[in-house]
């Protein structure tokens, strides 16, 4: 399962009153794995961290209620850093960020 099926499968169960269907914890956990050092979060092991998925897990996390889980202070952090402060342009990551 990609990142964005995950958040679309967890917003149409919770439109629809279902998520006690899903274990949250279970994927709430795995989710939370996703964020590494740098503070962004990932796709799946071995990925760097971007902004996109960063949406979308930060997205899922917040539907079931495990936002706490992460560092919402790191991940700012990394969002922040992948903006040029020139343009104000937001990049998917810090190394496409032109000097």
């Amino acid at each position: 399962m990609t990142i964005s099926a995950d958040l679309s499968c967890v917003g149409f169960l919770s439109l629809t009153q279902r998520l006690h269907l899903l274990d949250v914890d279970k994927l709430g956990w795995w989710l939370c794995e996703r964020q590494l050092p740098s503070g962004g979060l990932n796709g799946r092991p071995e990925k760097l961290p971007d902004v996109c998925y960063s949406w979308w897990v930060l997205s899922s996390l917040t539907i079931m209620g495990r936002l706490h889980w992460i560092s919402s202070e790191k991940l700012q952090q990394f969002i922040l850093s992948c903006q040029d402060t020139l343009s104000s342009e937001l990049f998917i990551r810090i190394d496409e960020i032109s000097s």
